[in-house]
């Protein structure tokens, strides 16, 4: 019997996650009443036969094969095409653009496949999953086409856009949690009395399978792929991609990588188990899973050649590289393969033909502003100073007139006259916009030269 069968077979019972053992003691702080004064023999009724830590379930080949079958009617075949970005970093760069999918992100492909494999009677009371955003969104929308009933446990902290995305998709949307951890105990009590069958988001072997559909359409759009560089948060993805290019091309490497801000994947193959990792708001929070998944991580270390963290700021350069070469707009998740190209995390593959895989679009529109702001300040193309200038007439007039004249735009300047000792002068605080670091480097010149006493704050990071 395969191992989709044994899997179907084991959904005609309730499935839901048992979480006890993914977090620390101190972490362990539930949201209402009745679930602190719950007793361990109740926290304990709380398991999930998908995911258990002394018997992890390893996907195979045909588990891809098998929902790449089912799911085909049901999502977008995404194009891979190469990215203009290949003659600048000397190296073949393909994006495989699953932010194309109908809901903005790869998570489609597992959820349909896991809705698809829910026995008749599970499919008739429906199902329930705690998620940040990507993840609930491709569970609402296939369970409103397939006529499932659909249950989210969103956190405070998720985007609301992707939590009215939810809703518009006709879900229970319920936003209670503090982080997905929260969020995720929440839903997992809530299918223990209710009999909704719980789906991980990352960790259910229906929906590893589901998103390893994505390495089946990367080796047969590209040919010849050294390596593959697929974004880590809870594992699922990685676990999927790997199982199908390592049974199909086992000589295509396989790059995990993921934020400093929520290195789950690294802290679990340092302790060579899934780990609790507590993390910090990061750019990448569709990244932001403080646990891997122990089915994710036994299906992904044998074939895994590398894991990489990537800085906050080389993925906000990413996100901007992707929209003015690619006129892509990708949230910090989808970013993160390019990232650990700008960083130089993969120069070992300057000329080689490298697969990103841009696993998602949805970025909330007032993050996307600041990533865009940030990525220029790492850019060297968003400057800020400090210059002392005459507070006589005309002074702070000439500094204008310096910078229009070598083509700086100004975004904001500020004057300080309290904090001077000398009584003539006054101090302006200036951020400007630079067309690239030649001009910035020109414009600093020139400020040195014409002023005595100017101040350049830290050199940008991608320089």
């Amino acid at each position: 019997m395969s191992h989709s069968e044994q899997v179907e077979g084991q959904s005609s019972g309730t499935a839901i996650l048992d979480d006890k053992s993914n977090f620390s003691a101190t972490d362990k702080n539930v949201v209402t009443t009745s679930e602190t004064t719950a007793t361990a023999q109740q926290q304990e009724e709380f398991t999930d036969p998908f995911c258990n830590a002394d018997n992890p379930q390893i996907i195979s080949f045909q588990d891809v094969t098998s929902a790449a079958f089912r799911i085909k009617n049901g999502i977008e075949h995404t194009p891979c095409p190469k990215s203009h970005l290949s003659e600048v970093i000397d190296m073949d760069i393909y994006l495989k653009k699953e932010f194309l999918q109908f809901t903005g992100s790869f998570k489609e492909r597992g959820a349909r496949y896991a809705l698809v494999m829910l026995p008749k009677e599970q499919r008739k009371k429906g199902v329930i999953s705690a998620s940040l955003g990507n993840h609930a969104q491709g569970l609402c929308y296939h369970g409103w086409k397939l006529g499932i009933p659909v249950t989210v446990v969103m956190p405070s902290k998720a985007s609301l856009m992707k939590i009215q995305k939810c809703r518009d998709y006709h879900a229970n949307v319920i936003v209670q949690g503090a982080d997905m951890g929260e969020a995720k105990k929440i839903a997992l009590k809530m299918a223990h009395e209710t009999g909704l069958t719980y789906i991980n988001g990352y960790d259910h072997p229906h929906i590893m399978a589901g998103q390893g559909t994505i390495g089946l359409e990367i080796v047969e759009q590209v040919s010849n792929i050294d390596a593959v560089v697929v974004p880590v948060g809870g594992g699922g993805l990685i676990a999927g991609v790997a199982t199908a290019i390592k049974n199909l091309s086992p000589q295509t490497k396989i790059i995990g990588v993921e934020s400093e801000k929520c290195p789950s994947f690294t802290k679990a193959l340092e302790n060579k188990a899934p780990v609790y990792t507590p993390n910090k708001e990061t750019l990448a929070d569709g990244l932001a899973v403080p646990q891997v998944g122990y089915n994710a991580f036994a299906t992904t270390v044998p074939l895994l050649d590398k894991m990489i963290v990537v800085k906050e700021e080389w993925i906000a350069l990413a996100i901007l590289r992707l929209v003015e070469q690619e006129k892509c707009v990708v949230e910090g998740a989808g970013a993160s393969g390019l990232a650990a190209i700008l960083a130089g995390h993969l120069d070992e593959f300057k000329g080689k033909r490298v697969v990103l895989l841009i696993c998602g679009g949805n970025i909330d529109t007032t993050i996307f502003g600041r990533c865009l702001e940030r990525g220029l300040a790492a850019d060297g193309r968003l400057q800020r100073f400090t210059v002392t200038v005459s507070d006589g007439p005309g002074g702070v007039s000439k500094l204008c007139n310096l910078l229009a004249k070598l083509g700086v735009s100004i975004k904001d300047i500020m004057h300080e006259r309290a904090f001077i000792r000398d009584i003539h002068s006054v101090e302006v605080k200036v951020v400007c916009e630079t067309r690239d670091w030649i001009h910035s480097q020109e414009m600093r010149a020139a400020l040195r030269e014409t002023y005595d006493n100017v101040c350049f704050y830290d050199l940008p990071m991608a320089i």
